[in-house]
């Protein structure tokens, strides 16, 4: 299916839209896809499927947004606090959505960070991970990657 970004936790997770409409421009000539750039232009919403295939936490909210700013992070940490009032540990989990072969169960890399070091620059860097190396070589694996965020 597709790489897939989630929030886990055991905790509800809120549900978030952008304030406003913001335009999508993709130009396949250049390769650049445009979608406004504000800092509130991202969709956290419930998980659909089962969260329990992924991790061990009760709850997920998939993570949609065309790029990670670095007030788009900032946001993400501050929903990330507020969970941890009511929780121990909030994952981010970036991997393949969709049935892999018995050959191809994933690497899982997990990275643990206290909430008070966490930046928006670990935020960027998990999201700019890349899960599949060269998917259509044959016995290649995916990555999962899980920035696992403690009090």
């Amino acid at each position: 299916m597709s790489v897939w970004k989630m929030i886990a936790s055991d905790f509800p997770l809120p549900e978030v839209k952008p304030e406003k409409e913001y335009p999508l421009e993709i130009n396949l000539d250049q390769g650049t896809i445009d979608d406004g750039g504000a800092d509130d232009n991202f969709t956290l919403s419930p998980f659909p499927d089962n969260v329990k295939a992924y991790t061990d936490r009760k709850y997920g909210a998939t993570l949609f947004w065309y790029s990670c700013t670095e007030g788009r992070a900032a946001r993400i940490i501050e929903i990330i606090k507020a969970t941890l009032q009511h929780t121990e540990s909030v994952e981010l989990w970036n991997f393949w959505l969709g049935t892999l072969g018995e050959h191809e169960r994933p690497f899982i890399k997990t990275v643990t960070i206290p909430v008070a070091d966490l930046t928006p620059h670990e935020i960027q860097e998990w999201d700019i991970q890349q899960v599949w190396r060269s998917p259509s070589r044959p016995g290649d694996r995916p990555t999962y990657y899980c920035l696992r965020v403690t009090k």
